[in-house]
């Protein structure tokens, strides 16, 4: 059985704690996010050590080494999209198949010890992304092709749920 794709929408998390990771947006300041960003990452250290790694728990859910390939790959999603909120007005982002995207690309094939670096990597990226922007900056805008709106702000809170939760998803109790 195939992995069945993710089509909930989950912005309702930019309003409510996640009952399912405990992921609480209120208690995020938006000048603590490049931080918080940094303390995920570390929660994956040694998530993917091990013969394991590769391994699926069931048919229908991710190895954590196919998880960790998704975090990584949102690190660089989110990079792309915050940088083109600071450079246009109100931009609509192209469509990201992240089901696709785990498919085409082979997540489950990569190299974990490659995989590990380059979620290190796209982590400090965007967190270096969120550190620079500053005042008014957290307040533009633009939105996802099904019409779904962010500012900075809510779209850098958004991005840290997705994150967090994966940590949860492999088991793993990784600060916020």
């Amino acid at each position: 059985m195939a992995i069945e794709p993710d089509t909930k929408d989950w912005t309702w998390v930019l309003e409510q704690p996640c009952g399912e990771c405990g992921f609480d947006p209120t208690t995020i300041a938006v000048a603590d996010l490049p931080e918080a960003i940094h303390r995920n990452t570390r929660g994956w250290f040694g998530a993917l050590d091990g013969p394991d790694a590769t391994v699926r728990p069931d048919e229908t859910t991710w190895s954590r080494l196919e998880y960790a390939c998704h975090v990584r790959d949102v690190h660089r999603i989110f990079r792309e999209r915050v940088q083109l909120m600071l450079a246009e007005n109100d931009p609509q982002f192209d469509n990201w198949d992240q089901d696709a995207t785990a498919v085409e690309d082979r997540y489950g094939e990569q190299d974990p010890s490659i995989v590990v670096v380059e979620l290190v990597e796209a982590a400090a990226d965007i967190a270096g992304t969120y550190a620079g922007v500053a005042g008014e900056q957290w307040n533009r805008t633009g939105r996802r092709s099904n019409g779904s709106g962010f500012t900075v702000a809510s779209i850098g809170r958004y991005h840290l749920h997705d994150v967090v939760h994966h940590l949860h998803d492999i088991g793993v109790a990784g600060p916020s």
